[in-house]
């Protein structure tokens, strides 16, 4: 890893308020990962389970995490599970875990070999009454791709048929969208990270850079500071390709005139930052982008004012697109005509803004939270509203990462050039 230690407190508290959500009698059986080939023996860069990053904070192959509250062996209460180094292994991939090292990490006492654990499981499974098996219940899930998270969950049902099972992620889902101040330091850091290659960004872009230059003066910045990686594939999309939300092919021209939508964030100790900023080309935005940028720049304001507790993203994004719907009838871009004509399943304005305004944000940049029910204190949600404009043939989006807490939210990005004049200027210091 390239990070600094985290402290294990972290993990801690999230087992901590993982057990106390169990059953009586009850084990939590989270494996890691497996790892994933491409092509002939080559294999896909390793990302461990989130969930067990979120209890361990172990970045290994094959770990395991089992938590089992009132096993009568009180030193066998949590139970960490590794891959056992060995020498030939290591003159292939490096250093592996040894168990001191991994208790500090993750705060685990009983660490346990994976090649010997099954007689230790077998036996903890016997006297347990309910068995709570892992899988991923991200809504974005597609579940029409093979599954290797379900493989161990059937695998282990055929093996212990009789035992009452349950979901892990229905309290994973809960517990992971309210972040503790430990989290939120993490997330900070991958924020300061993300906020540094944005400054340099600023001074760089200029007409006749390519896209995939600005990707690389970004990942320059990433690494230097000590990010493990992108947190999600890097966007940096000029003119007219602003308007596809998930452009990554980042190979064309920046030319002079068009404005440039950069949509990055960096991971910092397995937790993600999400920015998004639109800047122009020329380092100086014409009246109508001006005039485009300031109403994305209204809706996401108004956005951050409606983030507090008590509220739930169905409800808040209604209100954020009324909002939308407003600056799009102040641009000229729908009429009153067209709003009382519209289909309320497919509203004018939706022409122009297509996608949704927050998501929840964590060690997954799309990361597990409820939808219908309220927001609490401690969640973490982008604020990501765009207009996009096919005759105009430009994209605005505006994003920061947004913590709720009992006094109001906090705006993480707070500080960072947002608005025309800011960006403006910052990148009129350019030398």
């Amino acid at each position: 890893m390239k990070y600094l230690p985290i402290t294990p407190k972290l993990y801690t508290q999230n087992r901590q308020r993982f057990a106390k959500m169990m059953k009586p009698n009850s084990i939590a059986i989270f494996p890691g990962n497996p790892v994933l080939q491409t092509n002939a023996d080559a294999i896909y860069t390793y990302r461990p389970n989130s969930d067990v990053l979120w209890l361990s904070g172990i970045v290994q192959e094959k770990s395991m995490v089992v938590l089992y509250p009132d096993n009568p062996d009180k030193n066998a209460r949590e139970i960490l599970v590794l891959l056992r180094p060995n020498e030939h292994l290591e003159k292939w991939e490096g250093h592996k875990l040894r168990k001191d090292e991994a208790t500090a990490i993750s705060g685990i006492k009983n660490v346990q070999w994976l090649d010997s654990f099954d007689a230790m499981l077998h036996a903890m499974v016997h006297n347990a009454d309910n068995i709570y098996l892992n899988s991923n219940e991200n809504d974005r899930l597609d579940t029409s791709l093979i599954r290797p998270d379900l493989f161990y969950v059937h695998e282990f049902m055929k093996r212990y048929p009789l035992h009452n099972y349950e979901r892990a992620a229905k309290i994973t889902k809960e517990l992971r969208a309210v972040k503790t101040k430990e989290e939120v330091d993490v997330t900070k850091h991958a924020i300061d990270i993300t906020s540094k290659a944005f400054t340099r960004v600023l001074q760089f872009v200029r007409p006749g850079v390519y896209e995939h230059e600005i990707e690389a003066e970004i990942t320059h910045e990433f690494l230097r500071n000590r990010a493990t990686r992108h947190a999600y594939d890097c966007i940096i999309a000029s003119g007219d390709r602003a308007r596809v939300l998930h452009y990554v092919e980042n190979n064309q021209e920046c030319k002079d005139g068009e404005l440039i939508l950069m949509d990055f964030g960096a991971e910092y100790g397995n937790y993600a930052a999400d920015l998004t900023r639109t800047i122009p080309v020329n380092g100086k935005f014409t009246k109508r982008q001006k005039e485009v940028y300031n109403a994305v720049l209204a809706v996401h304001d108004f956005a951050k004012t409606l983030l507090k507790p008590g509220i739930s993203i169905l409800d808040y994004t209604a209100k954020v697109n009324q909002e939308t719907e407003k600056q799009c009838l102040k641009l000229g871009l729908i009429t009153k005509t067209d709003i009382k004509n519209q289909d309320p399943e497919n509203p004018a304005y939706r022409k122009y803004f297509y996608h949704g305004v927050s998501h929840h944000l964590g060690i997954d940049v799309h990361d597990i939270g409820p939808r219908i029910t309220p927001l609490k204190e401690g969640m973490l949600l982008t604020v990501e509203p765009g207009l996009y404009i096919e005759e105009e043939q430009m994209g605005i989006r505006i994003e920061n990462n947004i913590w709720i807490t009992k006094t109001g939210n906090i705006d993480l990005f707070k500080g960072i050039p947002i608005t025309v004049e800011e960006i403006e200027a910052a990148m009129k210091r350019r030398k």
